[in-house]
């Protein structure tokens, strides 16, 4: 495909500007959300009629339905969404309030789904498209201290697109879920929140609040190398349904795979067991002593 109309949210900076950027650069045209869709100006006065700024709160289930309708108008069809638009803030989940907490997962996960269902009827009715949905080398192998919303929505977006995949694969829809490590974007920036790890938690969530705020040399990874790999890869025919970006993000998913892989194999016996034709009991690991 030579020409692609992509929907990206979350344009105004991070991986999303550089996927702007990218595509438009490679001759695309783009839609591009953010919530102050006049930070995108200086693509409108060097691409024109090929960027479509647009307003989109994508926790808003209307306004996803409008900015893909809008996007539909002006160039015709959709060729790859994506979903970009996310951030974290650094607490404990023991003292992180309840409404930060949820108002992150709204974001970073309802702000998946509200536009992914928008932009469905309008990929089936053209004959296919390309869902790419920005998760984390978080969302594969988790565990990191002071990010449980941002890190919960993230396997959420795995788990939510392995089931989009499978149900709109025979609409020719395909769906990448992308996965990062560290990227110079604004992620540990501005957008960013971070709290006071409070009593006890100053070897975990600390040691995080300590990488955000005094990283002398910053994240290894660069998004406008990024964003031109995944404008690449949105025009091939078979595309990865996971793709590590960075790294730590491919040692370390390549690290957890085989460490899952290794543990359900010990406890393959005890697993199967569990079933009424499997022989039970059966002997379990060895313990620690």
């Amino acid at each position: 495909m030579s020409e692609q109309i992509w929907f990206i949210t979350g344009s105004s900076r991070g991986f999303g500007r550089s996927l702007v950027s990218a595509a438009l650069e490679g001759g695309d045209r783009v839609v591009a959300t953010a919530r102050r869709p006049e930070q995108l100006t200086e693509f409108v006065e060097r691409y024109g009629q090929r960027i479509l700024p647009v307003a989109l709160d994508v926790t808003d289930p209307e306004q996803a339905r409008t900015a893909i309708a809008e996007g539909v108008a002006r160039f015709g069809r959709l060729d790859v969404i994506v979903n970009n638009a996310g951030y974290a803030n650094v607490s404990p989940i023991e003292h992180t309030p309840d409404d930060d907490f949820r108002a992150q997962f709204e974001t970073n996960f309802w702000g998946v789904y509200n536009v992914s269902k928008a932009a469905i009827p309008v990929l089936r009715a053209q004959g296919g498209g390309l869902i790419m949905q920005f998760s984390s080398v978080g969302g594969r192998v988790g565990g990191s201290p002071g990010i449980a919303s941002y890190q919960a929505a993230k396997f959420a977006i795995d788990g939510f697109s392995r089931v989009l995949r499978t149900e709109t694969a025979p609409f020719g829809i395909r769906v990448l879920v992308v996965e990062p490590s560290g990227f110079a974007t604004d992620w540990a920036g501005s957008s960013m929140t971070v709290h006071e790890p409070g009593e006890g938690y100053e070897q975990t969530v600390g040691a995080m609040n300590a990488r955000v705020r005094q990283s002398t040399e910053g994240p290894a990874g660069d998004p406008d190398r990024a964003a031109k790999i995944l404008v690449q890869v949105a025009k091939r025919q078979n595309v990865p349904y996971h793709l590590p970006l960075g790294v730590n993000a491919a040692e370390m998913s390549i690290a957890q795979d085989r460490r899952l892989l290794a543990e359900d194999e010990e406890w393959r016996a005890v697993s199967r067991s569990a079933d009424f034709a499997e022989p039970f009991p059966v002997e379990f690991p060895p313990d620690a002593a």
